[in-house]
């Protein structure tokens, strides 16, 4: 999943300077734990990780399909599938945007990550 989404022309620069082995860490620990498992997970919840991201629900989708694509790929179909696929889409409304002005910076240093040909302020 990730080797597809560090390597999309519109999807990478979201996790410019991001560790890509700490992000699949805690990618595995939180599906993991809502799909029943250990709850071991300790990182940020989707809406604060994606906070100062202007996500819009087209960019959503290609990430969804993104995903899709590479759960498939690891041979994972039916109903399991589709519970993965739940889990994650309920988090749409915790991550998509519909204005820019819906971003909020973590840090005094952040910046607004904008779709990569949005018009910047």
């Amino acid at each position: 999943f990730y080797d597809r989404i560090f390597a999309h022309p519109e999807l990478q620069h979201f996790f410019a300077n991001i560790n890509r082995v700490t992000l699949e860490e805690q990618q595995t620990s939180f599906m993991a734990a809502k799909m029943g498992g250990d709850n071991a997970f300790t990182g940020k919840t989707p809406e604060n990780c994606h906070i100062r991201m202007f996500i819009t629900k087209e960019l959503f989708d290609l990430r969804n399909k993104l995903y899709k694509e590479s759960i498939l790929d690891c041979g994972i179909s039916g109903d399991l599938l589709d519970r993965w696929m739940a889990i994650n889409n309920a988090f749409e409304r915790l991550i998509v945007k519909k204005d820019p002005s819906e971003c909020k910076k973590r840090f005094i240093g952040d910046e607004i990550i904008y779709p990569i040909n949005w018009p910047k302020p």
